[in-house]
């Protein structure tokens, strides 16, 4: 069931997505999947999975790396975020390690300068999440 949200009557769905560092550029995706568009790398968090052991699986199936000083960024869990159902993230950034590989739900990546994000072209609440990031960077933080 890749791509659909997993969303029960119990609650909102678990995810992870991760900004990836690679030469000092950050990793997107384009997704094959509804909703089509750019984003950051991610998935669902399965059954019996840590966050942590999530984001590794899901980088390594969607973009070939393998992540370095991987440390959890934010939370995000506005209700209106994914436009298949309320699903809560958990956003990691990483450095990038390997070649990148388009793969799973991804049918293409590049990697963009960290000031140069195109806003309008991401899915989900990427853009917001790229942007606390940027200010969260270049505070120190």
């Amino acid at each position: 069931m890749k791509g659909e949200c997993r969303v029960s009557s119990r609650g909102p769905g678990l995810a992870v997505d991760c900004i990836i560092l690679l030469d000092g550029k950050v990793l997107l995706i384009h997704r094959r999947n509804p909703p089509h568009g750019w984003a950051l790398p991610g998935g669902f968090v399965e059954t019996g999975e840590t966050v942590e052991d999530a984001v590794r699986r899901e980088m390594k199936e969607e973009t070939g790396l393998d992540l370095a000083e991987l440390r959890q960024f934010r939370v995000y869990s506005d209700p209106a975020r994914d436009p298949r159902g309320h699903v809560v993230s958990v956003v990691f950034a990483a450095l990038g390690v390997g070649r990148p590989e388009a793969g799973d739900d991804a049918d293409r990546y590049r990697l963009i300068d960290p000031d140069d994000i195109p806003e309008s072209e991401l899915v989900f609440d990427h853009a917001k999440i790229l942007a606390d990031f940027r200010q969260s960077w270049s505070a120190g933080a």
